[in-house]
Order: structure tokens, then C-alpha cells, then sequence
């Protein structure tokens, strides 16, 4: 190619001539990413339960009365994603919502099972015994602002990641007074929430910390100490290749040093390429503290980008994380972008599990089954999380499209 352009230019050179240069979009690079059968398996499963985490807070949302009628239902059927309707979406899940006819009302109407409220209720139980951790998590995250603070809005959107309770403004915020202080914004109704006592910042260990030490403290550790300062855990999709050159990069990468999530910024990083790959670093470094504080463990890209301006990342937070396919994982299975901390995973679980992601996992274990498990042979009701048939749903009942092509 390079040489019949030089002919080309020894030829004519008077011809006026353009040298277009290849560039991969945003989109291409997604789809040109390294799959992992874990990740998506899991997703699959997962892109159906945020719809019926939707429809269950509709449920739920009036204490005194449970239910929603499947009139209201189908008017959101298009906000919902439901692209079959409510109705058809809601016979799938026979083990979480029960539709019956209101008399009164002269409308049907859906309400929980009891073993979906069981879950609902474990979940809240979870929540609540876990209000030490709850607030421990937000100080955290706002301590990795720039200025220690950071727009409720945005705290709302990953409140169920973070494991907050759904009225954590008056149970955590107003209750913990000496911790967080909500001021308001220039704009109308916008509120900050900013950490009060920033004395304990300096205190915090970063998750990435932990498994550092933990490695310098194993006997059959090979690895030099002053390599792992630095260091993440990778780990990366079976079908990856991984080049010599690859592999050259990422250990410069890892021996690169870089300011912590905790740590404040003396000063702006000059526009070199040191100082740009040590931004780069330190933006690895704050999302995964952001991720390593969720209950699972993973968030969607759409979430987490609203944080990117005060958690001081001047990057495109997607291709960061194509970047980075070691540390991170990138799904767009349900029509939206989900990212996963990989070291956090094995066989699509979490390898230290919490009572919060226990009871949700309950609730993907009734998503999963379907409409199996309903009865066995003598007419019983069958045991709803030891259903093994439930793995075996048919791929033509799913309801959306990925993002790309597989």
C-alpha cells in the first residue's frame, strides 16, 4: 500500500493528493472486543431481571396496597422495554408476579408471589444490617471527589448498586449529620451531598491495597515487591490472544506509578505522554474502587459517567475500559453497556458474597426458572431454587437485541 502511494506521488507530482487515516469508532471497538462466555451467559440472564426490578418497584411503591394494574403496566410497556407487552412479559415470571382479576375494580391487576416478597424482604433485612458498611461506602466515594462532593442526582442513580436503602436521604444522610451536609446547587432544584469530616480521607485503603499485600504475603509469591506497588490483577477472556507486545505493555503499565483514588492531586499532570498515561492509570484506579464498593460488584457505563467530571477523569470512560479488558469487563447484552470487575468474578458469581447480593441472586435464581418449576408429576409445587431444567430456556423468548452483534 505504501509503496503505490510513493509511485503514485513520483508520477504526479502535481497532483494534489490526501493521505486519509484509518480510525476505529467508538462503536467498532466495542464490537471488535474480546467476548467472554462467563460475562455474557450472565447478562443474559441479568438483562431480564432489571426489567422485573422495574416492575417490582412499581409493585411495591404504595406499602398499603401491592399492586399495579396491568392497564398502567401497559402504558409504560415501551419506557419498560416490554417489547411484547406487559402482560406477555408477566406470564414468564409465574414465581415472581401474580396477575388476578380486581371485581371492584373491574380490571386485572398484578401483585408479588410470596416467595418474591419473601426475597424483597431478606433484601431489605440485608440493607438495614448493613447500615455501618452503607455509610462507610458513600464517605468513600466521596471522598474519591475532586472537591468532596457530588451531586445527589448522581447518588441516586447508583443507590442500589451502592446497597443504599431506598430512603437513604433520612436514614443515612439526616442520620449521620456529623458525616454529610446536603447544600444546595446554583441550579434549581439540585442538591450537593459533601463529606463533612474530611479528617478520616487520608485513612482509606484502597481495595486494589488489599490484594497487593495479600500477594507480597503468599510464600509461592515470584513476583519482585517493588513490581506489585504499582500492580492490578488481570485476568483476561479465554479466546483473547495476547501478543508479545501486548504483554510488553501492560507490564510497563503495571510498573507505572500514578496518584491513588484517595490521594488528592498536588498538581495537574503535564500534557506528556508520562504524564497522560499516569491520569490514565489513576482513572483505572478510581473505577475500580467505584466498582469494588457496589454490592455486585458491576454498574452500567451510562452510571458511573455521571461521575466522571468530579472524580477528575478527562477520558472516554468506555474506552477506558476496552482498554483495560484485564481488569474490566464490558457487556451490551439488554441494550445497555454493563461493566464488571473482573477479579471480583469466578464462573459468573461473586467470589466473596454479601446478604444483599445473596437475596438479588435469589431473585435472578426465580428469573431464570421461568415458567419451569411450577409443578411435578403428583400436582406439588416444586422446590424453586433447585430446578435444574431452568437453565435450559428457549433463546427465542428473549425480548432484546444486544448492542452489537456477537
Amino acid at each position: 500500500m505504501r509503496t503505490h502511494i510513493v509511485k503514485f506521488i513520483i508520477k504526479h507530482p502535481h497532483q494534489p493528493f490526501m493521505a486519509v487515516r484509518l480510525k476505529t469508532t467508538s462503536s467498532q471497538y466495542v464490537a471488535a472486543r474480546a467476548r467472554d462466555p462467563v460475562f455474557e451467559k450472565l447478562m443474559d440472564k441479568y438483562k431480564h431481571l432489571v426489567k422485573v426490578i422495574a416492575i417490582q418497584d412499581l409493585i411495591l411503591a404504595d406499602p398499603k396496597n401491592p399492586c399495579v394494574s396491568l392497564e398502567f403496566l401497559s402504558r409504560l410497556s415501551q419506557k419498560l422495554h416490554l417489547n411484547r407487552g406487559a402482560t406477555s412479559f408477566l406470564r414468564r415470571y409465574p414465581h415472581i408476579f401474580h396477575i388476578y382479576y380486581d371485581p371492584n375494580k373491574s380490571q386485572p391487576f398484578c401483585r408479588l408471589t410470596d416467595a418474591a416478597i419473601e426475597i424483597s424482604c431478606q433484601e431489605a433485612e440485608a440493607i438495614n444490617a448493613s447500615l455501618p458498611l452503607v455509610v462507610d461506602r458513600l464517605v468513600r466515594l466521596l471522598s474519591m471527589s475532586l472537591s468532596k462532593m457530588l451531586p445527589l442526582r448522581g447518588i441516586f442513580k447508583v443507590w442500589r448498586e451502592l446497597g443504599l436503602p431506598d430512603d437513604f436521604e433520612e436514614s443515612v444522610i439526616a442520620r449521620n449529620s456529623d458525616l454529610f451536609q446536603l447544600g444546595n446547587a446554583h441550579e434549581p432544584n439540585t442538591h450537593f451531598l459533601k463529606v463533612v469530616d474530611g479528617s478520616c480521607i487520608n485513612h482509606f485503603t484502597a481495595a486494589v491495597e488489599n490484594w497487593r499485600l495479600l500477594e507480597c504475603c503468599k510464600q509461592d509469591c515470584s513476583v519482585d515487591r517493588m513490581e506489585m506497588r504499582y500492580s492490578f490483577k488481570h485476568g483476561y477472556p479465554p479466546c483473547m490472544k495476547l501478543s508479545k507486545s501486548f504483554r510488553a505493555k501492560v507490564k510497563e503499565w503495571q510498573s507505572l506509578p500514578y496518584v491513588g483514588p484517595y490521594e488528592e492531586m498536588r498538581e495537574k499532570k503535564k500534557r506528556s505522554k508520562f504524564g497522560m498515561m499516569a491520569m490514565e492509570k489513576r482513572a483505572v484506579a478510581i473505577i475500580h474502587e467505584f466498582l469494588s464498593l457496589t454490592v455486585e460488584k458491576m454498574v452500567e457505563v451510562e452510571k458511573i459517567s455521571h461521575f466522571r467530571k468530579w472524580f477528575g477523569i478527562d477520558l472516554n470512560i468506555r474506552d477506558l475500559f476496552l482498554d483495560h479488558p484485564g481488569i474490566f469487563y464490558l457487556s451490551t447484552k439488554g441494550k445497555r453497556h454493563t461493566i464488571f470487575l473482573r477479579e471480583a468474578y469466578e464462573r459468573g458469581c461473586l467470589i466473596e458474597p454479601n446478604p444483599v447480593y445473596d437475596a438479588r441472586r435469589k431473585l435472578l435464581d426465580l428469573v431464570v426458572l421461568g415458567r419451569h418449576g411450577l409443578f411435578n408429576d403428583e400436582n406439588k409445587p416444586r422446590d424453586l431454587f433447585s430446578c435444574k431444567k431452568a437453565e435450559l430456556q428457549e433463546e427465542d423468548s428473549d425480548e432484546d437485541d444486544d448492542f452489537s452483534a456477537p
